[in-house]
């Protein structure tokens, strides 16, 4: 069975038919938000930052929001093979053990444990991540707005509440409660038209990138809000995939074939546009922002052959509870059994095979 569905917008399949696709027509990269689903993605990130786009010179903009900036920010690194494999394995291993005298974790002991591995797995290495001569890095997060300002026991939930009503009448009304803030180093322009929703660009430094990086990957309830992060306007943020869940954004791509695709490794081939629009199935579909991209994705028969039928997902937590060795082993044969999809992209850029590639 093919592990691997290739899905393109119209413009990418007239780039692909025309000029084929080589490492040097990638400009963008995606990540998305999605928790542990992220995780059956290893083997394609090692591949494209680690063998394939090192056959290139241009420049390249990653944009990650939640898991997915963690993805982007660690292809900046030095070695992003060894990195991403160590993101694997830490990822998988997270443990939370309650308090004693408690039943579940707070949000406030995930959020210090999770700054804690930040800290562990960046420390010394934020300057190449800031600094990559290739890679350019964008970490989207949720700024929020009114009464989500500050987060607040009862004010927090009828503001998320107040969210997701309005975003349900329009994703425009979203803007109310949050905006879009985003974290871009090398005072990079975004590569996106951002007239979408409304949104604010903030020099990602030295100062700001774990805070910024934290913030983005800050469930609201799982995790606390980060409040008032450096070189940002005042207020509490919350994970980059509440306005952008699977970055469904207006990308703006250069005329000519260089740097003209968005190459976006997706943990499935709807790219939903906000954490919140997880059950509008009617905001799934595929737009016009969407003509540059070529979206590799599992096939869902394949994903049927993983533990448990389906994708490592937050729900494991609660169903292994303190069964970690029973977690670890289900997350590693899934991780394990993903560099299937990274083998058969290979394969095909070797020998493209265009009958493979299916619309979004």
């Amino acid at each position: 069975m093919q592990a691997l569905h290739i899905h393109a917008g119209p413009k990418a399949l007239s780039h692909i038919r025309e000029h084929g696709l080589k490492p040097e027509h990638v400009g963008v990269i995606p990540g998305a938000a999605g928790g542990p689903k992220g995780l059956i993605l290893g083997p394609l990130d090692r591949f494209i930052f680690g063998e394939w786009l090192a056959q290139s010179s241009q420049p390249v903009d990653l944009v990650g929001a939640s898991i997915g900036a963690w993805r982007m920010a660690t292809a900046c690194l030095n070695d992003p093979v060894a990195a991403f494999e160590r993101l694997e394995h830490d990822y998988i291993h997270q443990h939370y053990e309650p308090l004693p005298g408690h039943k579940r974790v707070s949000a406030a002991q995930v959020s210090e444990a999770f700054g804690q591995s930040l800290q562990a797995f960046y420390g010394g290495r934020i300057d190449q991540a800031l600094t990559n001569p290739r890679y350019r890095l964008h970490i989207v997060t949720s700024r929020g707005q009114h009464i989500l300002h500050r987060e607040h026991p009862v004010a927090t939930p009828l503001g998320y509440a107040g969210a997701y009503l309005s975003n349900a009448l329009s994703r425009r009304a979203l803007g109310g409660w949050l905006e879009r803030v985003v974290f871009s180093a090398q005072s990079a322009k975004l590569p996106f038209d951002a007239q979408d929703f409304r949104t604010r660009t903030i020099a990602l430094t030295e100062g700001n990138f774990m805070p910024a990086l934290q913030a983005s990957c800050s469930i609201p309830f799982a995790l606390k809000a980060v409040h008032d992060i450096p070189g940002g306007p005042a207020g509490a943020y919350w994970d980059g995939g509440i306005t952008d869940y699977h970055l469904h954004l207006n990308w703006t791509a250069p005329k000519g074939p260089e740097r003209a695709i968005v190459l976006y490794p997706h943990f499935q081939q709807n790219v939903v546009p906000g954490w919140l629009d997880k059950a509008l199935k009617w905001r799934h579909g595929a737009t016009p922002f969407l003509d540059h991209t070529i979206v590799l994705a599992p096939n869902p028969e394949w994903v049927k052959t993983l533990p448990n039928g389906k994708l490592p997902d937050r729900k494991d937590f609660m169903t292994y509870d303190r069964d970690l060795a029973g977690r670890v082993r289900v997350w590693t044969t899934a991780a394990k059994a993903s560099q299937q999809l990274g083998d058969e992209w290979a394969q095909w850029l070797y020998k493209p095979e265009l009958s493979r590639i299916q619309s979004l």
